[in-house]
């Protein structure tokens, strides 16, 4: 009886293990993506496939027109708000304010330190960068700061990833933890692609914010699970 309780321990703590080495890298190629992509675009190779896209989703005969019903623009529209900075802002303060009712301090504390970080990031490189916004098209919505990496694409990635993996580290069932990620890889997808949709983003600013938004959440994950194992952080309910 005490042979087989060892023998599951450390086929637990193997799968534990191994599944840290997968977060660790999965955010490395994200963090790789960002900077091959970042190299691309310093020496202008994406360019060709910038122009190629954004004029894809426009009508030939009329490039301020983007393709598709009228009702798309709209959703794209709102779509694209959810990747803005008021609406993370105020889900991350509701999801902080939630973990600190549930007396969550650490974990609450987490959360705003690794949206924010990640949101500090995002306008460091910014200005880092300077690059500017497409001119190519007509853009959709008003748009003030530079252009790559997308701010929208990044934030929304670790805003959305970093509470989607958090709320599924709260449930036992798989199922569950599959629609939580894929909900929020979905939201995240969406809100990209909404900014080269309305014109205000070159298509490789979004794929940059992805990888390395999504780097960011991944890496995060991987920070929470080693707090939890030094008991630095709550433990999973």
């Amino acid at each position: 009886m005490q042979s087989a309780y060892r023998i599951r321990a450390l086929l637990r703590r193997h799968h534990v293990d191994s599944f840290i080495l997968v977060l660790f890298l999965a955010g490395a190629a994200g963090l790789l993506a960002f900077l091959m992509v970042a190299s691309e675009v310093r020496e202008g190779e994406t360019l060709a496939f910038d122009r190629w896209l954004l004029l894809a989703l426009r009508d030939p005969a009329h490039p301020a027109v983007p393709v598709g019903p009228a009702w798309v623009r709209q959703m794209l529209t709102d779509f694209t708000s959810l990747g803005g900075t008021p609406v993370l802002t105020l889900i991350t303060v509701a999801s902080a304010g939630y973990l600190l009712v549930a007396r969550r301090v650490e974990t609450a504390l987490f959360l705003v330190v690794a949206i924010a970080g990640g949101a500090l990031a995002s306008t460091s490189l910014k200005l880092l960068f300077s690059r500017a916004r497409p001119e190519l098209v007509q853009h959709l919505v008003e748009v003030t700061n530079a252009s790559f990496p997308s701010g929208h694409a990044m934030n929304s990635a670790v805003t959305y990833l970093t509470l989607g993996a958090l709320l599924a580290r709260t449930e036992k069932s798989t199922a569950i933890r599959i629609y939580l990620i894929a909900l929020a890889i979905l939201l995240t997808l969406t809100i990209g692609f909404s900014r080269v949709y309305l014109g205000v983003h070159w298509p490789s600013d979004v794929i940059a914010g992805w990888c390395l938004g999504g780097a960011w959440a991944v890496l995060c994950s991987l920070a929470a699970r080693t707090l939890q194992r030094r008991r630095m952080l709550e433990p999973e309910s």
